[in-house]
């Protein structure tokens, strides 16, 4: 079988018997016509396709739509923290801003400026082009912003003054929104109480912020120094409460400035240690009876004033009063986290326009500074 196969495969592999070939037929007129025919509409047909891609291809590869100017109307756009140039463009595009995130993209990528934009609320036109866009959100000026400064040493209701001052709502809004602590970002040891946790600094208000976010991002910078300062920590390492550092810092802000804070947190801690038996625990501090008495600012009290039947009143009572007295800023809270080390039980601001204090491990010593203080007042306005 194997043999008679390869024969029969031999025989048709090879011509016809003397090598004769089949003849061609040749083709007349018409079918040269035909041919040709043929061959100009396959032609044609590539150049339509070729066209066709390059059309394809310049759509997607060639310059990204865009407008052109400066655009018209208004638009108020905000850029927020984190915005990547991407993630501004299709803020922009969905805004009506720009054609395309793709122009935009190119306009941020030539500039190596587009690095600097910064967080906050724009006014921007409709259809602008690229270039004009990013030139509005490279420049400050085009910000729009309400700018509220918050000083350290401010009681709650002090602050709420300031944030009604200087914006558009009233002071029911605030006092609603301090009523939802939780909202606000307060800790829990804060007890829902906001005095001392609304932290003093420079805020930018935007045009679209509430109440309730204005005093959040005030709790929010607070959790920043907490942070900073390891308030919870160190409360831990010292034996005491994170709201009882707190309140340690408010006294702190409202007795010193500087390099005096850690030596007032100390000599603080001094009188309330167990084995103080010069002041027995109480800290006979005038701002918590100016507090207990709703004064604010630095008042001197008298035999009166130390009367009143407040657990604020650090001259009655032992210990450290129940909350904050006011809000401190970043040295208070830093003070109180790290207090100096020293022996100190009193301290005398002997000098009201430089904040000269003097300290003293005795009542003798330190009525020598309080003297001082006195002639001082004589002399001066600021007593």
């Amino acid at each position: 079988m194997h043999d008679d196969g390869a024969a029969a495969t031999h025989e048709r592999s090879h011509p016809p018997e003397g090598g004769a070939r089949k003849a061609r037929k040749r083709r007349g007129p018409v079918g040269i016509v035909v041919i040709l025919l043929v061959v100009a509409l396959a032609c044609a047909g590539l150049y339509l396709g070729v066209s066709k891609g390059v059309d394809w291809v310049q759509a997607q590869f060639g310059a990204a739509e865009d407008y052109s100017g400066a655009g018209a109307g208004e638009v108020l756009f905000e850029v927020k923290p984190g915005d990547s140039a991407a993630a501004i463009g299709r803020g922009l595009k969905e805004a009506g801003v720009v054609a395309s995130v793709d122009a935009f993209i190119n306009a941020a990528t030539a500039d190596s400026r587009s690095s600097g934009i910064q967080v906050g609320h724009y006014r921007m036109r409709e259809q602008m082009s690229a270039t004009q866009a990013l030139e509005t959100l490279l420049d400050p000026a085009n910000q729009v912003r309400n700018t509220v400064t918050v000083p350290e040493g401010l009681r709650v209701v002090d602050i709420v003054d300031i944030l009604v001052e200087k914006t558009d709502f009233g002071r029911g809004q605030f006092e609603k929104a301090l009523d939802d602590p939780e909202a606000l970002g307060l800790p829990d040891y804060a007890q829902g109480n906001p005095e001392g946790y609304l932290f003093p600094a420079t805020y930018d208000v935007g045009p679209k912020d509430r109440p309730a976010d204005i005093l959040a991002a005030m709790v929010d910078r607070w959790r920043q120094a907490a942070d900073d300062a390891d308030l919870e920590g160190r409360a831990d390492a010292m034996g005491i409460s994170p709201a009882e550092l707190m309140t340690v810092a408010s006294l702190v802000e409202a007795e010193g400035r500087g390099d005096d804070m850690p030596k007032i947190a100390r000599a603080i801690y001094n009188r309330l240690e167990p084995s103080n038996t010069e002041t027995n625990g109480r800290l006979q501090i005038d701002a918590t009876v100016n507090y207990a008495l709703g004064r604010k600012g630095i008042v001197t009290v008298d035999a009166d004033d130390r009367a009143v039947d407040s657990p604020y009143n650090t001259y009655a009572n032992a210990g450290l009063p129940p909350t904050p007295i006011e809000a401190p800023g970043d040295d208070a809270i830093s003070a109180a986290a790290n207090p100096a080390e020293g022996p100190w039980l009193y301290w005398v601001t002997v000098n009201l326009a430089t904040g000269e204090t003097k300290f003293a491990e005795t009542l003798a010593e330190h009525n020598v500074y309080v003297a001082e203080y006195r002639e001082y007042c004589t002399t001066s306005d600021a007593c």
